[in-house]
């Protein structure tokens, strides 16, 4: 990608079944490994990641503040590996809770308003939930990307210019359901832009020592 600077590791044919909703043809991007089922103190990626998402009810609290730390350091991150350059769009796909929500969380607002601060570089909202869903981590049935697409709208108010090239950003990406949604609606609205997912983790799957794992007789 010309408008990379530094090296960010690229999901491809070995990572890609991880995140069984992505396609060979898709694009996306990560930096650390998001280890599933483990604590903050695995690793400073699921630190990081623990503290990106810590809920809004927790505003007031002293916890809060970790939140704006590790804002400041995905914002790091990302400013780190896009040429200063560089005039790209960057997208956050929705969270699970739609603006009105009193628990809408606007985390990657955030981190995209930093990450393009004085850069030619733009942050749009262009992707809006149409109404709250239970986030799907914590849900017994994952939604399809169709499911998902379905839930998208597009601010239209923010969709002039057409963007050229989309980065859609999220912090963590699990099957790849909401990428896939939210490329489908984009492209539909913006047909020759191109469009590259970014996220600070790809989830990984918790990893079994087979010396100790307990097998039924």
């Amino acid at each position: 990608m010309r408008h990379l600077a530094s090296r960010l590791q690229k999901i491809d044919e070995l990572t890609r079944r991880d995140h069984y909703y992505l396609e060979d043809g898709d694009h996306c991007y990560f930096f650390g490994e998001y280890t599933a089922g483990e604590g903050h103190a695995y690793s400073a990626t699921n630190q990081l990641i623990h503290n990106l998402k810590k809920t809004m009810d927790k505003r007031g609290t002293p916890q809060w503040r970790y939140k704006g730390i590790a804002i400041a350091e995905a914002a790091r991150l990302l400013r780190s590996a896009v040429k200063p350059e560089a005039r790209v769009t960057f997208v956050p796909i929705p969270p699970s809770k739609a603006k009105d929500d009193p628990l809408y969380d606007n985390r990657l607002v955030q981190i995209l308003q930093a990450t393009c601060e004085s850069r030619p570089a733009e942050c749009r909202e262009l992707l809006l939930q149409r109404q709250s869903v239970a986030a799907a981590h914590l849900s017994d049935v994952r939604p399809t990307p169709d499911e998902v697409a379905a839930n998208y709208r597009i601010d239209e108010s923010l969709a002039d210019p057409a963007p050229e090239t989309i980065f859609l950003i999220d912090d963590v990406l699990t099957t790849g359901c909401h990428f896939k949604a939210a490329e489908r609606v984009l492209r539909e609205r913006f047909p020759r832009a191109n469009i590259v997912g970014m996220f600070i983790a790809r989830r990984v799957p918790k990893s079994v020592d087979p010396e100790f794992e307990v097998l039924d007789e």
